[in-house]
């Protein structure tokens, strides 16, 4: 803690180079030999867990991204004011895993129709995303997203741009259903699995 901490003094960083951090490019790293997409479908637990049964996935995590506060907590993130988008920051084996097999998992997931809406979970954290990292990915983000649009026949809200800090939520939303949530009736992550994920606090 800084001498200003121990005086009773907090130190905020200021609104203009907050949202300067936030708004940058997202600048982990993944595994060698991996790579990172990033997701937003509604509420992360139940959109995480249908990553993490994704053959070729290495890793999953839930965060917020593509709003303006830097360091955002979830109560921020739920205020509305921050602009953050649930996300779920998804690392890969491209020799396993296709990015086209990412994005079958995101569209069978959630209702791409619904504007910041998922069921009764309502808000801008829960809009829908695709967060890409490359120029590929955001060609095949793009051209999935019109070969739904004309399976659907309705109009798709889903945003497409390009992947913005990824700031990691508090441990507890970690693999939140996987590890049994408030009730501890675990379900299942294994690769394949087909169970239907139940999404409960």
């Amino acid at each position: 803690m800084s001498w200003l901490g121990w005086l009773g003094f907090t130190t905020r960083t200021p609104a203009h180079a907050s949202s300067s951090i936030a708004q940058a490019p997202d600048d982990d790293l993944p595994a060698t030999g991996q790579q990172f997409a990033q997701f937003g479908a509604g509420c992360f637990w139940g959109v995480e867990l249908a990553f993490q049964r994704v053959p070729g996935v290495t890793k999953t995590e839930v965060g917020y991204s593509q709003g303006f506060l830097h360091n955002p907590k979830y109560s921020d993130v739920c205020s509305g004011t921050t602009n953050h988008s649930e996300v779920v920051r998804v690392q890969y084996d491209p020799k396993e895993c296709s990015f086209n097999s990412l994005l079958d998992c995101f569209w069978e997931r959630h209702d791409p129709t619904t504007l910041n809406r998922q069921g009764n979970d309502v808000g801008t954290q829960y809009r829908s995303g695709i967060y890409f990292y490359t120029p590929e990915q955001e060609k095949a983000a793009l051209e999935s997203k019109e070969k739904h649009h004309k399976k659907l026949n309705r109009k798709i809200v889903t945003e497409i741009l390009p992947a913005k800090k990824f700031y990691r939520a508090e441990e507890y939303h970690q693999q939140y259903l996987a590890k049994g949530g408030r009730s501890g009736s675990r379900q299942s992550a294994e690769k394949g699995c087909n169970d239907p994920i139940r999404c409960y606090g």
